[in-house]
């Protein structure tokens, strides 16, 4: 299963990475937080702190992910090719 779908790219997520050290993924809607905190931390070699999951209005499930401080968000977006 892809548990990770893509990464979002808006102007709210390029804030969020900025001020508080964390990106946005679209997952699958099945996907709990600790299924997805096992997948980003296998597939990037990071460490997440905290995930916060929503399922938006269109039915999409967004994950909010708060990287530890060792591992900041801008150099996973620049390699995700996010900036």
């Amino acid at each position: 299963m892809n548990v990770i779908k893509y990464p979002l790219s808006t102007e709210k997520s390029i804030r969020l990475m900025e001020a508080e050290n964390k990106l946005i993924f679209i997952v699958d809607r099945t996907a709990n937080k600790k299924l997805i905190k096992d997948e980003l931390e296998k597939t990037f070699k990071v460490k997440i702190e905290r995930i916060n999951t929503l399922i938006t209005p269109e039915g999409k499930k967004k994950a909010y992910v708060k990287f530890s401080d060792e591992t900041p968000a801008i150099d996973l977006a620049t390699k995700l090719g996010l900036m």
